[in-house]
């Protein structure tokens, strides 16, 4: 078989070898992904030239950021079963397409308004690619790859993530802001191309009848409620447009939930929410994303507002999480802890490290760096240990011929606790900032609160009241993520032994 036909090709006697080029197809998906992810941070450092330059709001900053990231996580888990029916491959080259052409609507647009349609363009792009290259990797890695491929996945969604403000603040010292889309275009194109050489087609499902009500149904559904999480902390949790958001997507998921029970080729089988190891994995990986999210976010603030970093350099200092990430995934230390202590082993340790960066971070990290730098290693270690391991385990609960689905969503489920923590760990920062401070009740940021001090004393108490909420918030993200490791590993030991319990009943049974 050609490369271009099928995953992987058979032994005579029927046993599957390993795809010849799958390492160099990997690292073309990568590159793929990568633009995707840059994308995600890139713009939050052109802010101000695009507020002075298109003459744009904060309501119209807010969306340009959103725009993106809500098209994008409301049509992962259509992308992802689209991607399974009609092909992988041909999803993935319409995702980069779709992206390279959002790039160069938003690098030449000329008011907000077309930023804005662009980025929503970039986010329809976004969700194809991200869907498309994990059920590539599972497609042509076996079993005793899979780990350390999806390790190396990992570590671009972290390098993506640490990039983002850097090459976007170096790109606005020597151009204008719309040199931050434009630079995707090259590597869209070079991408494309080595998709079209290399690339296997692979696609299942062709002969069920399309789920368009289902798909129709998760899309406004995810959007809605992820609408409700990225908007809350702007509009406030019990505003009418929150609110509502929040109501909608939820009636509407649960329509589609009992949709998807009811008809016979669903686009997601919810019979797979019975499967106590992808309920496991869902939990962790959830939780994971929350303490990372919540927790960054929590980081920027604190490096910027109360140790008085500049943006670059608050962006510099974060990025000992993901070069640890990357360091570690890169040597393939995960993929190697994996076989020794288990899933379930490999995802409390992690999930465990985690935490304990979280807490670091609270308790050492208030008077300078050093301490915020020991928690950000100990976390990104935990990261390249449980993250990879719960992707693995997300996809393997899943059969092979719904790959697309499966990392719908691994994806869905990113996007879903990101955000969470962010609104989470968000809003008991500002319980606990406005229990000290009572005048910062309702405030729009710390900077708005210390423009109304009276003294350098008072800037002072204000200072280390948010520094408080930041350690409090930090404590809690701990909490949860602890608790999210011993659960999904605690689930995942249970599916281990019944499906050792059933093997040894069958195996009884046939003697």
């Amino acid at each position: 078989m050609t490369a271009t036909t099928a995953e992987t090709t058979s032994s005579p006697e029927g046993t599957p070898q390993r795809h010849p080029q799958r390492w160099l197809i990997l690292g073309v998906i990568c590159l793929a992904q990568l633009t995707v992810l840059l994308d995600n941070t890139v713009l939050n450092v052109a802010i101000p030239s695009l507020t002075e330059e298109l003459d744009a709001s904060s309501a119209d900053v807010q969306w340009m950021i959103n725009a993106y990231s809500l098209v994008q996580s409301g049509l992962l888990l259509t992308a992802g079963n689209a991607a399974d029916r009609y092909g992988r491959k041909k999803l993935l080259v319409a995702g980069l397409a779709l992206f390279g052409l959002g790039s160069l609507a938003a690098g030449l647009a000329q008011s907000s308004g077309q930023l804005i349609a662009a980025r929503a363009g970039m986010g329809v792009g976004g969700a194809l690619l991200m869907t498309t290259t994990l059920a590539v990797v599972v497609q042509i890695f076996d079993d005793t790859e899979r780990v350390k491929a999806i390790g190396l996945w990992s570590t671009v969604n972290s390098l993506g993530f640490a990039a983002g403000p850097l090459i976007g603040g170096v790109m606005l010292d020597h151009f204008w802001w719309g040199a931050i889309f434009l630079v995707n275009i090259p590597v869209a194109v070079l991408g494309l191309v080595a998709v079209i050489a290399m690339v296997p087609e692979s696609r299942s499902g062709t002969g069920e009848r399309p789920d368009v009500l289902g798909a129709v149904l998760s899309t406004i559904g995810m959007t809605g409620v992820v609408y409700a999480i990225i908007t809350g902390p702007v509009h406030g949790w019990t505003s009418g447009q929150v609110l509502g958001a929040a109501a909608v997507g939820t009636v509407v998921l649960a329509a589609f939930a009992v949709w998807e029970l009811r008809i016979p080729n669903p686009m997601l089988d919810m019979h797979f929410f019975r499967n106590q190891r992808f309920i496991g994995a869902v939990a962790g990986a959830i939780l994971v994303a929350f303490g990372m999210g919540g927790s960054l976010y929590l980081l920027t603030q604190h490096l910027q507002f109360v140790l008085g970093y500049e943006p670059l350099e608050a962006g510099l200092r974060t990025a000992p999480l993901a070069l640890t990430v990357v360091a570690l995934n890169l040597t393939g230390v995960g993929a190697k802890l994996l076989p020794k202590l288990g899933t379930p082993g490999t995802i409390a340790s992690g999930m465990a490290m985690v935490s304990a960066g979280l807490a670091a971070i609270a308790l050492l990290g208030g008077d300078g760096y050093g301490g915020m730098l020991l928690g950000l290693v100990v976390m990104g270690a935990g990261i390249a240990f449980s993250m990879p391991a719960m992707a693995n385990a997300i996809m393997s609960a899943i059969p092979p011929e719904k790959a697309g689905v499966g990392a719908g969503v691994n994806g869905t489920l990113a996007e879903f606790g990101n955000g969470l923590g962010v609104a989470v760990l968000g809003a008991v920062l500002n319980s606990r900032f406005a229990a000290l401070i009572p005048a910062a009740a309702g405030a729009v940021s710390l900077p708005a609160v210390m423009a109304g001090a009276d003294n350098d004393a008072e800037r002072s108490r204000i200072a280390d009241a948010f520094a408080s909420g930041v350690e409090t918030s930090q404590l809690v993200g701990a909490v949860a993520v602890l608790a999210g490791g011993l659960l999904a590993a605690f689930l995942l030991r249970r599916a281990e032994r019944s499906a050792q319990q059933v093997t040894a009943d069958q195996g009884a049974g046939s003697q």
